[in-house]
């Protein structure tokens, strides 16, 4: 029987895991922490019985995963009632609904028409355009007019984007809110073309959490996998390549370079040491006493809030990672799932991009965003936790620099990532499956996929 090794217990390295099992390899995971899911896990880090979802929480890509759809396998989504607040310093916020024509209601008079042609044809068509972005970055489209068409704007930067199709603030804020996303400049070229997935995603399946958290998804993969006869052990960390038949590393280049080690040609190395890592991030979890008091009480009803205003200031945030007003992205899951939390109390994380590798304390620039739209919030805080980017690569060296996308999502490595190899490396059987390959960063498991289809087709070593 073939054997094989997987590196990392994340999203991607269990559905690579999947895969190969279900093929009849003999499978080992292998986890340098005690929990397993990297990115997608789940602890109490503030106080007792407040559960927090260590990297990620909302998954707009993970409920439209073609793969976790596949397998057979209970994945308790929970749908809030909105996909996305924006709120404004009017008191009022923009909402990304589930219907188009309840969120042209939250827009500027007169944006409606221009929301709905460039959003309507990629949420009617969303399962199809997903199959095409998540699949292998060399295939022929399997719908090349609705792909030509979602990037003939995914290519425009986005803030010109934003400023062609809205007029008003509402829109433009809206849109800026979800192309930060992206970690690029929003005047860069691609920045867009996550706006326009993740609002179509809010549109045709939604932005759900998981009930009991992230830690959910990770182990419902687990359990699978060893009823395929799969093996994890945690708390090994691998320092060597081991020795099996294949090995599907769900690291970024980073780590392969000290894994591999003289195993890897010299040309090899070189390239994947110039692979280059995108902005960092400044994450606060909280333990919170009650719900956070928006003005805009229409934020209550989304578990994802973007603070950060206008288009204008989102952009000069996202810049360089430097402003004194940054971009927040806040998440709170426990208005929808009362697992998270003692009764009547709540969780809440919040992050900020930063310069890679940045030592500076945002924590105040965090809690001023948050305050700006919910002045009573710090009569709420109970406990709070702080991981600057040191922190969250100590806790999971993908993260290099606090980068949550494994490396910078440009044009040029979103298309060779990290590589013009992609999964593959020039030692035979030792295959690349983590965030650091395409499709890219996002919890949907599908680079892990890809990663183990292209080792079977290649065989053993």
């Amino acid at each position: 029987m073939q054997t094989a090794s997987i590196i990392g217990s994340g999203p991607n390295g269990l559905s690579a895991a999947i895969v190969l099992a279900a093929a009849g390899v003999a499978t080992t995971v292998f986890e340098r922490n005690e929990l397993i899911g990297g990115g997608c896990s789940t602890a109490e880090v503030t106080l007792p019985n407040f559960r927090h979802d260590l990297g990620s929480s909302a998954y707009p890509l993970g409920v439209a995963s073609p793969f976790f759809r596949s397998l057979p396998i209970d994945i308790p989504w929970i749908e809030p009632p909105a996909a996305c607040a924006h709120p404004l310093d009017d008191g009022t916020a923009v909402m990304l609904e589930h219907s188009i024509d309840d969120t042209i209601a939250t827009l500027d008079a007169g944006d409606g028409p221009k929301y709905r042609s460039l959003l309507e044809p990629l949420t009617e068509r969303f399962a199809d355009l997903v199959k095409d972005i998540l699949g292998p970055i060399q295939h022929v489209p399997r719908h090349p007019l609705l792909l030509a068409r979602f990037g003939l704007s995914a290519l425009i930067p986005a803030a010109s984007l934003a400023q062609s199709r809205f007029r008003g603030p509402r829109g433009r804020a809206l849109f800026a809110g979800m192309a930060a996303h992206s970690v690029l400049p929003l005047e860069a070229s691609g920045s867009a073309a996550v706006a326009l997935v993740l609002m179509a995603a809010g549109h045709a399946s939604g932005w759900p959490i998981l009930r009991g958290g992230a830690q959910t998804l990770t182990d419902a993969l687990a359990r699978h996998f060893e009823t395929l006869g799969g093996v994890i052990r945690t708390e090994h960390e691998v320092t060597q390549l081991p020795p099996t038949d294949l090995v599907l590393a769900d690291v970024t280049p980073t780590q392969l370079l000290r894994i591999g080690g003289t195993a890897l040609p010299i040309d090899f190395r070189r390239r994947l040491e110039g692979f280059r890592y995108g902005a960092g991030s400044f994450k606060v979890d909280y333990a919170l006493s009650a719900p956070i008091p928006w003005t805009a009480r229409e934020c209550s009803r989304a578990a994802t809030v973007h603070l950060g205003g206008t288009l204008e200031e989102i952009a000069v945030s996202e810049r360089d990672f430097k402003s004194d007003k940054p971009f927040v992205l806040l998440v709170q899951p426990s208005l929808f799932d009362s697992t998270r939390a003692p009764e009547g109390q709540h969780t809440a994380w919040a992050y900020c991009h930063v310069p890679n590798g940045s030592t500076f304390d945002h924590l105040e620039a965090i809690e001023r965003q948050i305050v700006r739209f919910a002045p009573e919030f710090p009569d709420c805080v109970l406990a709070r936790r702080i991981s600057p980017p040191a922190a969250l690569e100590s806790w999971n060296p993908n993260l290099v620099g606090g980068d949550l996308s494994a490396g910078a999502m440009n044009l040029a490595q979103i298309v060779f990532r990290p590589t013009r190899s992609l999964y593959r490396t020039p030692v035979q059987g030792l295959f690349l499956c983590g965030a650091s390959t395409p499709p890219g960063g996002g919890v949907h498991g599908m680079a892990g996929f890809h990663a183990a289809q292209s080792a079977l087709r290649q065989g053993v070593r």
